[in-house]
Protein backbone atom coordinates (compact mmCIF):
# COMPACT_ATOMS: atom_id res chain seq x y z
CA UNK A 1 0.00 0.00 0.00
CA UNK A 2 1.67 3.45 -1.06
CA UNK A 3 1.07 6.86 1.14
CA UNK A 4 1.29 9.71 -1.05
CA UNK A 5 1.64 11.77 2.09
CA UNK A 6 5.03 9.26 3.03
CA UNK A 7 7.50 8.34 1.21
CA UNK A 8 8.91 10.36 -1.46
CA UNK A 9 9.59 8.25 -4.88
CA UNK A 10 12.53 9.95 -5.62
CA UNK A 11 14.08 9.24 -2.12
CA UNK A 12 17.82 7.83 -2.82
CA UNK A 13 17.82 4.28 -1.54
CA UNK A 14 20.89 4.25 -0.23
CA UNK A 15 20.79 6.90 2.38
CA UNK A 16 19.29 6.59 5.61
CA UNK A 17 15.36 6.64 5.89
CA UNK A 18 13.16 7.85 8.76
CA UNK A 19 10.84 4.63 9.69
CA UNK A 20 7.95 5.27 11.54
CA UNK A 21 6.35 2.53 13.30
CA UNK A 22 2.29 2.66 14.43
CA UNK A 23 1.35 -0.14 16.66
CA UNK A 24 -2.53 -0.36 17.20
CA UNK A 25 -4.39 -1.27 20.59
CA UNK A 26 -6.02 -5.13 20.59
CA UNK A 27 -5.24 -6.12 24.59
CA UNK A 28 -3.41 -9.74 24.82
CA UNK A 29 -3.29 -9.66 21.03
CA UNK A 30 -0.89 -6.78 20.47
CA UNK A 31 1.54 -9.07 21.92
CA UNK A 32 2.04 -9.54 18.54
CA UNK A 33 3.25 -6.22 17.85
CA UNK A 34 6.74 -7.90 19.57
CA UNK A 35 6.91 -10.33 17.27
CA UNK A 36 6.37 -8.09 14.17
CA UNK A 37 9.07 -5.61 15.79
CA UNK A 38 11.18 -8.26 16.44
CA UNK A 39 11.24 -9.67 12.70
CA UNK A 40 12.07 -6.18 11.54
CA UNK A 41 14.84 -5.64 13.61
CA UNK A 42 16.47 -8.98 12.80
CA UNK A 43 16.78 -7.98 9.04
CA UNK A 44 18.53 -4.39 10.34
CA UNK A 45 15.10 -2.22 10.44
CA UNK A 46 15.24 0.60 12.42
CA UNK A 47 12.45 3.30 13.82
CA UNK A 48 13.45 6.53 14.30
CA UNK A 49 9.40 7.38 15.95
CA UNK A 50 6.71 4.85 17.29
CA UNK A 51 3.73 5.49 17.71
CA UNK A 52 1.04 3.45 20.10
CA UNK A 53 -2.11 3.52 21.86
CA UNK A 54 -3.24 0.89 24.51
CA UNK A 55 -1.17 -2.69 23.86
CA UNK A 56 0.81 -1.03 20.87
CA UNK A 57 1.84 2.01 23.89
CA UNK A 58 2.69 -0.86 26.24
CA UNK A 59 4.87 -2.33 23.13
CA UNK A 60 6.50 0.94 22.18
CA UNK A 61 7.78 2.19 25.95
CA UNK A 62 9.95 -1.29 26.08
CA UNK A 63 11.31 -1.61 22.66
CA UNK A 64 12.17 2.43 22.81
CA UNK A 65 13.40 1.70 26.73
CA UNK A 66 16.00 -0.43 25.44
CA UNK A 67 14.56 -3.86 25.31
CA UNK A 68 14.82 -6.45 22.66
CA UNK A 69 11.15 -7.47 21.70
CA UNK A 70 11.63 -11.41 23.06
CA UNK A 71 12.75 -9.60 26.25
CA UNK A 72 9.53 -7.34 26.89
CA UNK A 73 7.54 -10.60 26.16
CA UNK A 74 9.46 -12.34 28.84
CA UNK A 75 8.92 -10.06 31.19
CA UNK A 76 5.03 -9.75 30.32
CA UNK A 77 4.82 -13.68 30.51
CA UNK A 78 6.63 -13.57 33.73
CA UNK A 79 4.41 -10.50 35.39
CA UNK A 80 0.98 -11.57 37.40
CA UNK A 81 -0.89 -8.77 36.36
CA UNK A 82 -3.63 -9.82 38.68
CA UNK A 83 -2.29 -9.41 41.83
CA UNK A 84 -1.40 -5.26 41.00
CA UNK A 85 -5.02 -4.66 39.57
CA UNK A 86 -7.28 -3.07 43.01
CA UNK A 87 -11.46 -3.10 43.26
CA UNK A 88 -11.98 0.51 42.84
CA UNK A 89 -15.91 0.26 43.51
CA UNK A 90 -17.65 3.45 43.52
CA UNK A 91 -15.39 5.29 40.86
CA UNK A 92 -15.51 5.67 37.24
CA UNK A 93 -14.09 2.26 36.92
CA UNK A 94 -14.44 -1.43 38.81
CA UNK A 95 -10.54 -1.51 39.00
CA UNK A 96 -7.69 0.51 39.60
CA UNK A 97 -4.35 -0.12 37.18
CA UNK A 98 -2.20 2.24 38.74
CA UNK A 99 -0.64 -0.46 40.74
CA UNK A 100 1.11 -1.40 37.86
CA UNK A 101 3.48 1.69 37.77
CA UNK A 102 5.83 -0.81 39.52
CA UNK A 103 7.06 -2.20 35.76
CA UNK A 104 7.78 0.79 34.70
CA UNK A 105 10.35 1.55 37.50
CA UNK A 106 11.32 -1.55 37.84
CA UNK A 107 12.25 -2.11 33.88
CA UNK A 108 13.01 0.79 32.45
CA UNK A 109 15.80 3.19 33.63
CA UNK A 110 13.83 6.51 33.77
CA UNK A 111 10.46 7.25 34.00
CA UNK A 112 10.43 9.81 30.61
CA UNK A 113 8.90 9.73 27.62
CA UNK A 114 11.13 12.23 25.83
CA UNK A 115 14.31 10.46 27.21
CA UNK A 116 13.32 6.95 25.16
CA UNK A 117 16.36 5.50 22.94
CA UNK A 118 13.45 6.07 20.38
CA UNK A 119 11.15 9.12 19.80
CA UNK A 120 7.71 7.85 20.81
CA UNK A 121 4.11 8.64 21.03
CA UNK A 122 1.50 7.55 23.11
CA UNK A 123 -2.74 8.38 22.70
CA UNK A 124 -5.25 8.62 25.24
CA UNK A 125 -8.42 10.09 25.26
CA UNK A 126 -8.96 13.21 27.61
CA UNK A 127 -12.01 12.45 29.18
CA UNK A 128 -13.32 15.68 30.35
CA UNK A 129 -12.87 17.56 26.85
CA UNK A 130 -13.42 14.25 24.73
CA UNK A 131 -10.85 14.82 22.42
CA UNK A 132 -7.13 12.35 21.05
CA UNK A 133 -4.29 13.81 23.16
CA UNK A 134 -0.75 12.22 22.39
CA UNK A 135 1.78 12.42 24.58
CA UNK A 136 5.26 12.92 23.07
CA UNK A 137 7.17 13.89 26.70
CA UNK A 138 5.74 13.50 30.32
CA UNK A 139 5.60 10.56 32.42
CA UNK A 140 5.94 7.00 30.39
CA UNK A 141 4.52 4.94 33.12
CA UNK A 142 1.12 7.51 33.74
CA UNK A 143 1.12 7.86 29.63
CA UNK A 144 1.04 4.21 28.90
CA UNK A 145 -1.27 3.33 31.71
CA UNK A 146 -3.67 5.66 30.34
CA UNK A 147 -3.36 4.89 26.77
CA UNK A 148 -4.74 1.16 28.37
CA UNK A 149 -7.19 2.52 30.57
CA UNK A 150 -10.69 0.45 28.94
CA UNK A 151 -13.59 2.76 30.23
CA UNK A 152 -16.06 1.34 32.37
CA UNK A 153 -13.44 -1.02 33.62
CA UNK A 154 -10.24 0.57 34.60
CA UNK A 155 -10.39 3.65 36.91
CA UNK A 156 -9.15 6.55 34.23
CA UNK A 157 -5.90 7.68 34.89
CA UNK A 158 -5.73 11.36 36.05
CA UNK A 159 -2.61 12.84 34.32
CA UNK A 160 -2.47 17.07 35.44
CA UNK A 161 -6.38 17.34 36.62
CA UNK A 162 -7.15 16.07 33.54
CA UNK A 163 -8.95 11.97 33.72
CA UNK A 164 -7.82 9.86 30.71
CA UNK A 165 -8.84 6.44 28.64
CA UNK A 166 -7.57 4.21 26.07
CA UNK A 167 -7.02 5.85 22.82
CA UNK A 168 -8.32 3.33 21.51
CA UNK A 169 -12.07 5.13 21.92
CA UNK A 170 -11.09 7.32 19.01
CA UNK A 171 -8.38 6.33 17.04
CA UNK A 172 -7.09 2.67 17.51
CA UNK A 173 -4.26 2.48 15.36
CA UNK A 174 -2.60 5.75 15.52
CA UNK A 175 -0.91 6.68 12.71
CA UNK A 176 -0.97 10.26 12.38
CA UNK A 177 1.70 11.57 14.41
CA UNK A 178 3.72 9.51 12.17
CA UNK A 179 2.91 11.20 8.69
CA UNK A 180 5.08 14.29 7.20
CA UNK A 181 7.41 12.75 9.90
CA UNK A 182 8.80 9.44 8.48
CA UNK A 183 9.99 9.03 4.67
CA UNK A 184 7.98 5.53 5.22
CA UNK A 185 5.42 4.31 7.13
CA UNK A 186 4.67 0.90 9.11
CA UNK A 187 1.48 0.05 10.26
CA UNK A 188 0.89 -3.40 12.87
CA UNK A 189 -2.39 -4.02 13.25
CA UNK A 190 -3.45 -6.56 15.39
CA UNK A 191 -7.74 -6.55 14.99
CA UNK A 192 -8.54 -7.96 11.96
CA UNK A 193 -11.93 -8.89 12.28
CA UNK A 194 -13.18 -12.00 11.29
CA UNK A 195 -16.23 -13.51 10.36
CA UNK A 196 -17.80 -15.03 13.43
CA UNK A 197 -20.75 -17.38 13.02
CA UNK A 198 -21.99 -17.74 16.67
CA UNK A 199 -21.66 -15.56 20.01
CA UNK A 200 -21.30 -17.55 22.56
CA UNK A 201 -21.42 -15.20 25.86
CA UNK A 202 -22.25 -11.85 27.63
CA UNK A 203 -18.21 -11.41 27.06
CA UNK A 204 -18.29 -12.28 23.80
CA UNK A 205 -20.84 -10.20 22.60
CA UNK A 206 -19.13 -7.29 24.33
CA UNK A 207 -16.03 -7.92 22.91
CA UNK A 208 -17.44 -8.77 19.56
CA UNK A 209 -18.99 -5.03 19.51
CA UNK A 210 -15.86 -2.98 20.87
CA UNK A 211 -14.17 -5.17 17.59
CA UNK A 212 -16.41 -3.70 15.36
CA UNK A 213 -16.39 -0.37 16.48
CA UNK A 214 -12.51 0.25 16.78
CA UNK A 215 -12.08 -1.39 13.18
CA UNK A 216 -14.78 1.20 12.06
CA UNK A 217 -12.06 4.14 10.96
CA UNK A 218 -9.15 1.59 10.58
CA UNK A 219 -9.24 1.48 6.77
CA UNK A 220 -8.80 5.40 7.03
CA UNK A 221 -6.00 4.91 8.90
CA UNK A 222 -4.29 2.23 7.53
CA UNK A 223 -3.77 3.92 3.95
CA UNK A 224 -1.47 6.27 5.45
CA UNK A 225 0.54 4.06 5.93
CA UNK A 226 3.26 2.26 3.29
CA UNK A 227 3.12 -0.77 4.35
CA UNK A 228 0.66 -2.49 6.90
CA UNK A 229 0.87 -5.64 9.36
CA UNK A 230 -2.07 -7.18 9.66
CA UNK A 231 -2.28 -11.05 11.35
CA UNK A 232 -5.32 -12.99 10.57
CA UNK A 233 -4.64 -15.71 13.09
CA UNK A 234 -5.52 -13.49 16.29
CA UNK A 235 -9.21 -13.30 15.47
CA UNK A 236 -9.20 -16.42 18.03
CA UNK A 237 -7.94 -15.13 20.87
CA UNK A 238 -9.59 -13.02 23.22
CA UNK A 239 -8.28 -9.42 24.75
CA UNK A 240 -7.30 -11.19 28.11
CA UNK A 241 -5.91 -14.52 26.90
CA UNK A 242 -2.66 -14.25 28.15
CA UNK A 243 -1.82 -18.07 28.28
CA UNK A 244 -1.39 -17.76 24.42
CA UNK A 245 1.27 -14.81 24.63
CA UNK A 246 3.91 -17.05 22.96
CA UNK A 247 1.79 -18.09 20.17
CA UNK A 248 0.72 -14.42 19.22
CA UNK A 249 4.25 -13.10 19.44
CA UNK A 250 4.72 -16.50 16.69
CA UNK A 251 2.30 -15.06 14.60
CA UNK A 252 3.47 -11.68 15.04
CA UNK A 253 6.78 -12.51 14.19
CA UNK A 254 5.91 -14.45 10.94
CA UNK A 255 3.74 -12.14 9.88
CA UNK A 256 6.44 -9.47 10.06
CA UNK A 257 9.21 -11.59 7.94
CA UNK A 258 5.86 -12.09 5.40
CA UNK A 259 6.11 -8.32 5.33
CA UNK A 260 8.81 -7.98 4.19
CA UNK A 261 9.13 -10.77 1.40
CA UNK A 262 5.70 -9.10 -0.10
CA UNK A 263 6.50 -5.31 -0.25
CA UNK A 264 9.03 -4.54 -2.59
CA UNK A 265 9.96 -1.02 -0.88
CA UNK A 266 10.13 -2.72 2.55
CA UNK A 267 12.32 -5.62 0.86
CA UNK A 268 14.75 -2.97 -0.61
CA UNK A 269 15.26 -1.18 2.89
CA UNK A 270 16.03 -4.31 3.92
CA UNK A 271 18.62 -5.40 1.01
CA UNK A 272 20.01 -1.73 1.60
CA UNK A 273 20.94 -2.40 5.23
CA UNK A 274 22.35 -5.49 4.28
CA UNK A 275 24.69 -4.11 1.90
CA UNK A 276 25.92 -1.18 4.42
CA UNK A 277 26.28 -3.79 7.08
CA UNK A 278 28.74 -5.76 4.26
CA UNK A 279 30.83 -2.90 3.56
CA UNK A 280 31.24 -1.72 7.57
CA UNK A 281 32.34 -5.86 7.89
Amino acid sequence: MHNKYSMNPNTDHNKPQSIGLALSGGGVRGISHLGVIQALTDNGIQFSHISGTSAGAIAAAFCAGGYAPREALKIIKETKFLPLLRPSIGSAGLVSILNVRFLFGKYIAHNSIQKLNTRVTISAVDLGEGKLVYFTEGELDLAVLASCCLPGIFKPIVINDHMYVDGGVLNNFPVEPLVGNCDFIIGSSCNHLPVVTEIRSFGNLIERAAMIAVNANLNAHKALCDVVIEPHGLGGYGIFDTNAAEEIYMIGYEEGLKAIEGNERLKAIVQTYKKNKKKKA
